[in-house]
């Protein structure tokens, strides 16, 4: 394990050093190999792992590609690690939410178009007044999605995305449970687009902050 390990971090100093580029095709294995002193069996372990990490590409037949680097894409493991949460902490990742989402929505205020303004509106118009709680979850993963994507950062949007695997679990059990949770969301969420539309960032920020805390705090007291 070791000897990969020593291989990943020097195919990841070629990248990080500039020496390979998103989108550069790796040299032949047998001389990448010899360039770095490894054996071929730990390169190929090397290559495997940060494959699967969106750091490199392997395509058959063709060879091995840096990827992009793109965020969102290199992010996407994050996610799948999420998927392996335990059950006790899923409100450690709401607390985690909790700091960063209001924060989205704070800069969405400032960079949201009418147009998407618009969009949000009409998915909770669509949505009505009695939505099916599997119905509720999915609009509001998209609302928030939505919301946040209109802050111009592809980061804490593809952080966001991928703490959303856990809450949402919690978002179910708490609508299956809890009378007035769908009343209850659908409210926040108007609040939320409201905010936006007066481009009040510290409206909106603690709207967010409540809509998130509402899930934590009953989440709690079920625990």
């Amino acid at each position: 394990m070791a000897v990969t390990d020593e291989a990943i971090e020097k195919i990841k100093g070629m990248i990080v050093s500039g020496a390979l580029r998103p989108g550069d095709r790796l040299p032949k294995e047998s001389e990448l190999a010899a360039e770095l002193g490894l054996s071929r069996n730990s390169l190929r372990e090397a290559v495997r792992a940060l494959s699967l990490i969106r750091i490199l590409d392997v395509r058959q037949g063709d060879g091995t590609y840096v990827t992009s680097l793109d965020p969102q894409l290199l992010l996407e493991a994050l996610s799948f690690v999420v998927d392996f949460h335990r059950d006790d902490t899923v409100l450690e990742f709401l607390a985690v939410r909790r700091i960063l989402e209001p924060a989205a929505t704070a800069m969405a205020a400032l960079r949201i178009s009418e147009q998407q303004l618009d969009a949000l509106d009409a998915q909770l118009d669509k949505l009505g007044a009695e939505p099916s709680v599997e119905e509720l979850v999915t609009c509001d993963l998209e609302f928030h999605r939505g919301i946040v994507q209109s802050a111009g950062n592809s980061v804490l949007c593809s952080l966001l995305d991928g703490l959303s695997g856990p809450t949402t679990r919690a978002r179910i059990w708490r609508g299956l449970t809890q009378e007035d949770a769908v009343t209850g969301t659908l409210r926040e969420h108007r609040a939320i687009l409201a905010a936006l539309r007066d481009r009040d960032a510290e409206a909106a920020r603690s709207w967010a902050t409540v809509h998130i805390a509402s899930v934590e705090q009953w989440l709690r007291s079920t625990l």
